[in-house]
């Protein structure tokens, strides 16, 4: 029912029910006598209509709660012509309902600004592989707005899925105690237009969530991943272990030549995949907010695709698990001021595409005058 019509009816309604209460007020300043005359009247009238069968019209909301009400005055049973009795108790039980939906309406935090409404379902929509965590970050980073997750996706279009569940909290206990000295690396497949098999190859700082180094290969071998590493390890950062499955490529000489540059070398048990639980998060993030969506077209194609993807990821993405926060935010994120649920008088908020669109980053930006 459109709008229109629902308030059309609702004025309607008041309306009979004022007439009803004037009528009710009328009646009960006559003599008993008067009204006792009257009711037999009506009554005898009523039962010409019972005889000849005809059918009463549907009566409204209003003539229903009227009967209603005055049921409670004398027994009803007797006069009640025009309708069944179960049929008047129906009525009865619908008023019942609506009084007590209207005395259960929940209350709770009041909505929050439409304008920031109308800014997460934007977000949500320009960035489908976005999630609540993800909104709610970027919002509290770049925006200056602290929401809480659970709020932002009460706007968005679309639920997202249920998150997977920790690992073993041995192995987490650890990572935590040594991140910032931990890189984790890992292999994963993908195919370009004219079906070709290419190998990606990416190093991860486990504390800082950092790519340190993305490369790609259709020919993995255990000196070209060696030469990925003397690329990153250049000792300006002291990094004290490194993470890999047991793929064939990571030889015992390529083993022992990290050792050498200071790494020791932790090895993911068989068929754990969650030991290196960090990395495979990263692979499946490429996969989901990148590669998923673009077909490359050959080895050059794919560099470009990720070379812009690891800058977005690196500075200008943010990651629940660091706060949230950005591995390196750039200089021209300011520092801002947590507010409400508004945004800051006199700015406004820009958004930039990265990879043609397909995800966006957003920042604070001074209205001209």
């Amino acid at each position: 029912m459109p709008k229109v019509d629902r308030l059309f009816s609702l004025l309607l309604t008041i309306f009979d029910l004022l007439l009803e209460a004037w009528r009710f007020i009328r009646l009960s300043l006559q003599p008993r006598c008067t009204l006792a005359a009257e009711n037999l009247f009506l009554r005898k009238q009523l039962a010409l209509y019972l005889e000849r069968h005809v059918e009463p019209r549907p009566p409204r909301a209003a003539a229903k709660f009227t009967l209603v009400l005055l049921s409670r005055l004398f027994p009803w049973r007797p006069a009640l012509t025009i309708v069944k009795p179960d049929t008047f108790v129906r009525w009865h039980r619908q008023g019942f309902r609506l009084f007590w939906k209207r005395k259960s309406k929940p209350r709770g935090r009041p909505r929050i600004p439409a304008e920031l409404q109308n800014l997460i379902v934007e977000m949500a929509s320009a960035n489908p592989v976005w999630g609540e965590e993800r909104i709610a970050a970027e919002l509290l980073l770049k925006v200056g707005i602290r929401i809480s997750p659970r709020t932002v996706r009460r706007y968005m279009p679309k639920d997202r899925g249920p998150r997977r569940g920790p690992s073993s909290q041995r192995w987490m206990a650890f990572v935590r105690n040594h991140a910032k000295g931990i890189l984790a690396c890992d292999f994963f497949v993908t195919v370009t237009a004219g079906f070709r098999v290419l190998y990606v190859f990416v190093i991860m700082e486990v504390g800082t969530r950092r790519i340190a180094h993305v490369n790609v290969t259709a020919h993995p071998t255990a000196g070209w991943a060696l030469q990925q590493f003397r690329e990153v390890i250049t000792g300006e950062k002291a990094y004290r272990f490194l993470i890999h499955d047991r793929d064939s490529t990571y030889s015992s000489e390529f083993d022992s030549a990290l050792k050498a540059m200071g790494v020791s070398i932790l090895k993911a048990p068989f068929r754990a995949p969650q030991a290196n639980a960090f990395c495979e998060r990263l692979v499946g993030s490429i996969r989901r907010e990148c590669l998923d969506f673009l077909i490359p077209l050959n080895e050059r194609h794919l560099r470009e695709i990720l070379k812009e993807w690891v800058a977005h990821y690196n500075k200008g993405r943010p990651h629940s698990g660091l706060g949230p926060g950005i591995p390196e935010p750039s200089e021209g994120i300011p520092v801002l001021e947590i507010s409400g649920h508004r945004i800051p008088r006199g700015h406004r908020v820009v958004g930039s595409s990265v990879l043609g669109g397909l995800h966006h980053e957003y920042r604070l930006e001074k209205v001209a005058a």
